[in-house]
């Protein structure tokens, strides 16, 4: 990506996309962002990013606009389209279950969009919080934002936490990808699907987030039952259940001599076992009875 001399966004009200666009932008480059319509110079000029505005979508002109694509077009926003440029839409996407919320009520409205989630259009709104009121408000406020300023530093950590979020996730899915194993824990006419992450060099910073992660990205969301993964406050092991399968509840296990702590709705326990021969009879002992 050309290094930016600025971005240009639309002036008037701002919205969620073209907000978090430039916060995206601005953690890769640090540039001002001026809220105007943008020249035909500006629009051929790679130096310069247009973001939700000017009629052109255009990558390698840093012009990410999207409101001329058909109605039938999926939906989308100006943020997919800086996302995609950066090579991280896809795992936005899958990974930030906000992300095609906010495609949807760019690109389709309120109504529409209630709609396609099953609530009351009234619901929406109630989901808004004064954070998000403030923000765009003040965003929308000026005809300039430059580096140093509250706002501008603001959006600049939102661009940096969501950039860094993205890469830890896809590196934590490549770990687990590398290092995991897939077992069949057998019990009671059951088998357990279940994913082990055994401990060792290289490790992701958040076990358990990055297995799950690992799983949706593998499309295994309807086969695994449980999840094995080291425990980042012991030696032991981590024991969910996937999704909250119905066949598995952990607090059976409490009084185990190695499970120190067993959630009482059962969902998850934590084990100084390190055998994998013991951490398969835990699984076994979860399964309802």
């Amino acid at each position: 990506m050309t290094e930016l001399q600025r971005i240009v966004t639309h002036p008037g009200g701002a919205h969620k996309d073209d907000l978090l666009a430039c916060c995206v932008l601005i953690a890769k480059h640090g540039c001002p962002i001026v809220r105007r319509d943008p020249t035909d110079e500006e629009l051929a000029d790679s130096s310069i990013a247009i973001v939700d505005i000017g009629g052109s979508h255009d990558p390698a002109l840093q012009n990410f606009d999207h409101h001329h694509f058909p109605r039938e077009h999926q939906p989308t926003c100006s943020l997919s389209l800086v996302l995609d440029a950066l090579g991280l839409y896809q795992d936005a996407l899958k990974f930030c279950d906000w992300l095609e919320t906010a495609e949807w009520f760019d690109s389709r409205g309120p109504k529409k969009t209630a709609e396609w989630l099953g609530i009351p259009r009234r619901a929406v709104s109630r989901m808004n919080s004064p954070i998000d009121i403030t923000l765009l408000r003040r965003f929308a406020a000026q005809p300039e934002h430059v580096p140093g300023e509250t706002l501008y530093e603001y959006m600049r950590f939102v661009g940096v936490d969501l950039i860094q979020f993205l890469r830890n996730v896809r590196e934590g899915i490549d770990l687990v990808g590398k290092s995991s194993e897939r077992w069949s824990v057998e019990v009671a006419g059951e088998v357990i699907e279940t994913v082990f992450l055994p401990r060792g060099d290289e490790m992701p910073g958040e076990p358990s987030g990055s297995v799950a992660r690992y799983i949706r990205s593998a499309g295994l969301e309807e086969v695994i039952g449980a999840t094995v993964y080291p425990d980042r406050r012991a030696g032991g092991y981590g024991i969910s259940r996937y999704e909250d399968d119905p066949r598995l509840d952990f607090s059976q296990l409490d009084g185990e001599p190695d499970v120190h702590f067993a959630h009482k709705s059962g969902f998850m326990c934590k084990t100084s076992a390190t055998d994998p021969a013991r951490l398969r009879e835990l699984i076994q002992g979860a399964v309802k009875r």
